[in-house]
């Protein structure tokens, strides 16, 4: 616990750059869409760790592997956007309970789940969090904030390979036979 009696930047204050010179009023919207995308991003890693911790089956080794680049790529993803906040005078938020409150999405349950369900799961929210960036780059763009944009499309490129990827797992045609 911080011993310190005062915040230095309160969650939710705006603080303008003058580096960046964006509005403060444009930046309070940037930072909201931006800690959304990072709550997204945190609550789609977490289910994806989980995945990837409890698959079993046939095809566990490639499933296995591709989640731990999945979660590494989200992760990475997820350092860009919160530090993206702080640089336009934003607090990026964080926390687990606050990433989970602050989401766009929902998590799956905490039970362990046949990995068909599972990826089932993450397709969904990767959907999800796919339209949520298309949102943000547009709100980006006429807001004037180029690099935000430019950022996001990077994230939404990441999200769209690997819920495309994801969908590749999911067709029927499979080395393994069901019995």
């Amino acid at each position: 616990m911080s011993t310190q009696k005062h915040a230095r930047q309160q969650y939710g204050d705006v603080h303008e750059s003058e580096a960046l010179r964006i509005p403060e009023e444009k930046a309070e919207q940037l930072v909201d869409a931006l800690n959304t995308d990072l709550a997204a991003t945190y609550v789609l890693y977490h289910q994806i760790k989980k995945h990837h911790w409890l698959v079993e089956g046939a095809e566990f080794r490639d499933i296995h592997i591709y989640l731990g680049e999945v979660a590494a790529d989200l992760e990475e993803g997820a350092d860009h956007i919160a530090e993206r906040a702080q640089a336009i005078g934003g607090v990026p938020l964080s926390g687990g309970a606050n990433l989970e409150e602050h989401a766009p999405v929902t998590p799956e349950g905490k039970d362990a789940y046949d990995i068909r369900t599972s990826l089932e799961n993450d397709l969904e929210m990767f959907g999800d969090i796919t339209e949520t960036l298309r949102e943000h780059i547009q709100l980006a763009n006429n807001l004037g904030d180029y690099a935000t944009e430019e950022l996001l499309r990077d994230t939404l490129e990441t999200v769209e390979e690997h819920g495309h990827h994801i969908e590749h797992y999911l067709e029927d045609d499979t080395l393994v036979h069901e019995q």
